[in-house]
C-alpha cells in the first residue's frame, strides 16, 4: 500500500477536514497540514510569513517542507492550495505517494470560504463578487496543476470510505 497521501485542491476544498477524518479511520496513519507544519517549523503564522517575507520566500519554505514530509510514512498531507503550482512540488508528490485532487466548483468554494473562520492571506479583504471572481480566476490558473493528481475526486460526492478504499487499492510507489 502507498505510504503517503497528498490532498490537493483550492483553499476551502476540505483538505484538512478530510485529512483528519482519514487519519482517524486508517490504522496508524497521521495527518499533517503543510501550512501548520511550516508555522511550527518557522514559529510564524502563514499570514505573518507573507507579510514579513513575501510570497516568494513562503513558497521556498513550502517546497522545502514538502520535501521533508515526502520522506514520512503512513502520513496524509494536506497541501496548501498553491503548493502544486510551484517548483517541482507536483512531481515530488506524484513520485512519493498518491496525490488526490479534491475538485469543487468555484461557487461551492466561495460558499465554504464565506463561512470559514481561517485567515487566508490571498483573499483578505475580498468580498462577494470580488471573491467569487478571484476564486474562478485562480482556479482556472491552478487547474492544470491540480489535474496532474493521480486521483481526481468530486469532493461533494465522495465519502471518507471512498477515499479509504481508493488509498488501499493504490499500488505503492
Amino acid at each position: 500500500m502507498v505510504q503517503r497521501v497528498y490532498l490537493i485542491g483550492f483553499m476551502g476544498s476540505g483538505k484538512s477536514t478530510l485529512g483528519r477524518w482519514l487519519a482517524n479511520t486508517m490504522d496508524g496513519w497521521t495527518f499533517i497540514d503543510l501550512d501548520h507544519f511550516i508555522e511550527s517549523k518557522y514559529h510564524k503564522t502563514i499570514p505573518q510569513i507573507f507579510e514579513d517575507k513575501g510570497e516568494a520566500v513562503f513558497r521556498n519554505m513550502e517546497a522545502e517542507s514538502l520535501k521533508t514530509l515526502s520522506t514520512f510514512e503512513k502520513v496524509i498531507i494536506g497541501a496548501g492550495g498553491g503548493t502544486p503550482c510551484f517548483f517541482d512540488n507536483m512531481e515530488v508528490m506524484n513520485s512519493t505517494g498518491l496525490s488526490i485532487y479534491l475538485k469543487l466548483s468555484p461557487q461551492v468554494i466561495y460558499d465554504r470560504l464565506q463561512t470559514s473562520k481561517t485567515q487566508r492571506p490571498l483573499i483578505m479583504g475580498k468580498h462577494s463578487d470580488e471573491l467569487l471572481n478571484f476564486i474562478t480566476d485562480k482556479l482556472k490558473e491552478r487547474e492544470s496543476f491540480y489535474m496532474q493528481a493521480k486521483l481526481i475526486a468530486d469532493a461533494n460526492e465522495w465519502k471518507v470510505q471512498d477515499f479509504v478504499e481508493a488509498i488501499e487499492k493504490f499500488p505503492p510507489n
